[in-house]
């Protein structure tokens, strides 16, 4: 259905051009917009015509027109005048009006066609069908951004994504949910995941200058045919999960750069438990000290160099290998040895991933 304001508008220009005055109303006499007060003529009157076979008819020193979606009556259009002119323009008004409802329904199925395309809610055959007779190309690269933002039905983020991307036919913009804007865009063939990772780059920057909104935004992989648009989204779906849980410092996260995070995130829970009881007897990596932490993690960064990470945590290098020696002996592991330090990562990836599920329950 289209908007009144945007009816208004489309009868003031036609005024504006034609000097001619419109008027939009419903089957049961309401105005939906028009360019002079509708007082002058009674709402019996176009329910009246409403119900009549004629598509158009003399009433009242005015051209009545009626307007249809498809086979259905929507509108009653009335051009001011008995003459010829008046006749002429209605006709006019009436085929604009009628394009508008043509190219906004096609709008709303082509929305409503991707959001199905996502949730994986068509057969295959109806995609094709439907791509077609929407007259959306199903053999081209195509990619999926999930972009989370900070408030439910965050309308500001929405149209500034609509602003950058909607100009762009092939570009789709929709949501599934009341936190998530998706954008599916279609790529060049010389288009990458670097021009991907450029495009994330900028919608973030945008959003958190122009919306005021903290955003994370992951994206899938590159895919070449329609159906597997709802492969590129899940993966996006997952990135943003695993992002939480493993890489909560990034904003931005990629499908093919979760390493080993996608992996845990997709083992059971019971296993992961087997797993810290068979690595760890008595301390857990969730029950160290904040100090203790900084120290492991900075470990970590600096790839188990001892020295450069008593540099950066400005501490005398004896007193990190005292740390990693009391550590040692309340975990059974050496982080210091690549196999022990490889094991301890893994565990407290784990760690942070049955606590995120737990929280989920």
């Amino acid at each position: 259905m289209i908007s009144s304001q945007i009816l208004q508008n489309t009868i003031d220009e036609l005024h504006t051009i034609t000097r001619v005055d419109f008027s939009v109303m419903d089957v049961e006499g309401n105005e939906v917009a028009s360019t002079i007060p509708t007082d002058y003529i009674s709402s019996q009157a176009i329910v009246q015509f409403a119900d009549s076979p004629a598509d158009s008819q003399v009433v009242q020193n005015a051209h009545f027109f009626k307007i249809y979606d498809e086979k259905a009556l929507e509108y009653v259009l009335i051009s001011r005048g008995s003459g010829e002119d008046a006749y002429m323009l209605g006709r006019v008004a009436v085929s604009e009006i009628q394009n508008l409802i043509t190219a906004y329904k096609e709008r709303f199925d082509r929305n409503n066609f991707i959001q199905n395309l996502l949730l994986d809610n068509m057969l295959l055959i109806d995609i094709y069908n439907r791509a077609k007779k929407l007259h959306i190309e199903t053999e081209v690269r195509r990619i999926v951004y999930l972009i989370e933002t900070k408030y439910e039905k965050d309308n500001t983020a929405m149209e500034i994504v609509k602003g950058l991307f909607s100009g762009k036919t092939r570009d789709f913009i929709t949501a599934v949910d009341e936190k998530s804007i998706i954008l599916v865009q279609e790529l060049k063939d010389e288009e990458g995941y670097e021009e991907v990772e450029e495009t994330a780059k900028m919608l973030r920057d945008m959003l958190n200058t122009e919306a005021m909104s903290d955003v994370k935004i992951a994206y899938g992989t590159i895919v070449n045919e329609i159906r597997q648009v709802s492969r590129s989204y899940k993966e996006a779906k997952l990135a943003l999960d695993v992002g939480k849980i493993f890489y909560m410092e990034r904003n931005i996260i990629a499908y093919n750069t979760l390493g080993i995070g996608r992996l845990i995130y997709q083992l059971p829970l019971p296993l992961c438990q087997m797993f810290m009881k068979e690595v760890f007897t008595e301390a857990k990596p969730d029950s160290f000290d904040e100090e203790t932490l900084t120290t492991i993690n900075k470990f970590f960064e600096n790839s188990l160099n001892v020295s450069e990470t008593a540099r950066q945590l400005y501490i005398h290098r004896n007193t990190l290998v005292y740390r990693l020696e009391k550590l040692q002996k309340s975990t059974g592991l050496d982080i210091r040895v690549f196999d022990d330090a490889l094991t301890f990562k893994i565990a407290m990836m784990v760690v942070s991933y049955m606590k995120y599920m737990e929280k989920q329950m």
